[in-house]
């Protein structure tokens, strides 16, 4: 039996309204009985718990959505339960989203003292224009003052920043990044824009109303952003985050580390034991599941020894630190899913390095990793 921390996912799948980039399980709806999802989150957490016995959790993420509508008290009354059922490590990472509007930053003291010690704000830019083109209803001040009562508030703040948008300069991306770094977080997510199927951004790039950098000129914006970071003492652990030396997320970690964790909430996923689980999508059905059978469990897959080794393979590239082939071949009932040769080729182009039983994706590598995973990882 392992004795790796556990990490817990809880998922809150509401929002004020959807962003246009955005493909997550978020939903807009009038009305939030508020009591009735404490309960549910409730339930489908304590069936989770019955299923994982002997497990202390090292963190719990509160992820969506937009978590900061949650009421403290129903974030106060999960953490109880988990530290009831589970247990907490000393040190348990106990992290929430937010967005940066004044309503929810109001409830930052709440939260605080409901056991929350990290908050993860979604500021997205730090121009105005930016952030009415990315459908968010914060100014630029008004998340900047609740990244202030952030930092008052939680002993460790991140924010996050999309970049590479329409008719983005290298010398503007530059100049905005300098402007967060100054902020003096201790971890940053910094994300390329993307076009995600069946988003209104999609559409838009379907009827050819919208337009991203082209690869070269969001290789050059990867490039910078990771040689600014570094210099800043901020510097790239996984493909799209950066953390001072410490502050790395240990729940996403835990994802990319491939270790056990479960999810509840609607849409949440989860992996331990062996086992993949997955909760109804929509969030009334996950609601009238828990009311039929205490959980929002939709599936509950064994997964094969070649399907553990592939995606702790796809996971742990997209760290710095890269993969211990030992485990992955442990993890594979001893079968490695590599194509050696390609392995070979691309670590004499400068792309990856093998060495002392573990493979890694070098900073000339990390633009293409997606190529870079197609081309070695077999399944």
């Amino acid at each position: 039996m392992t004795t790796d921390p556990l990490a817990l996912y809880v998922h809150w799948p509401f929002c004020i309204s959807k962003c246009p980039y955005c493909d997550f399980n978020s939903h807009v709806r009038d009305v939030v009985d508020q009591g009735l999802w404490r309960d549910a989150l409730l339930a489908d957490l304590a069936h989770e718990a019955a299923l994982t016995p002997d497990r202390r959790l090292g963190s719990i993420f509160f992820g969506g959505g937009t978590p900061s509508l949650m009421p403290p008290v129903t974030v106060a009354a999960i953490i109880t339960a988990a530290d009831r059922h589970w247990g907490l490590d000393s040190d348990c990472e106990i992290t929430l989203e937010a967005n940066p509007s004044s309503v929810e930053a109001s409830r930052f003291a709440d939260l605080a003292t409901a056991g929350v010690n990290r908050v993860s704000l979604g500021l997205q830019a730090l121009e105005d224009q930016a952030l009415s083109f990315l459908g968010r209803a914060h100014s630029v001040a008004e998340g900047l003052a609740a990244l202030d009562t952030a930092q008052s508030a939680f002993d460790r703040v991140s924010f996050d920043l999309i970049y590479a948008r329409p008719g983005q300069s290298l010398a503007a991306w530059t100049q905005e990044l300098s402007r967060a770094l100054a902020f003096g977080t201790g971890h940053l997510s910094l994300y390329q824009l993307t076009i995600e199927p069946g988003t209104r951004f999609a559409t838009l790039a379907a009827r050819g109303d919208l337009t991203i950098p082209d690869a070269d000129s969001a290789a050059d914006l990867f490039e910078a952003t990771r040689a600014i970071t570094h210099a800043a003492g901020i510097p790239a652990y996984e493909i799209s985050n950066h953390a001072r030396p410490g502050q790395e997320s240990r729940h996403n970690l835990t994802y990319w580390r491939y270790r056990d964790y479960v999810g509840i909430g609607p849409g949440a996923h989860g992996r331990r034991g062996g086992e993949a689980t997955f909760r109804r999508k929509k969030p009334e059905n996950w609601l009238s599941a828990v009311g039929r059978n205490a959980h929002g469990m939709e599936t509950s897959d064994a997964l094969s020894p070649t399907t553990q080794a592939v995606e702790a393979l796809l996971m742990g590239l997209r760290l710095d630190e890269g993969v211990d082939l030992h485990r992955i071949a442990t993890l594979g009932g001893g079968a490695m899913p590599l194509d050696e040769a390609r392995v070979a080729l691309l670590a004499r182009q400068g792309l990856l390095v093998r060495d002392a039983g573990r493979l890694t994706v070098t900073p000339a590598g990390m633009p293409v990793l997606e190529a870079i995973l197609r081309e070695i990882v077999t399944a």
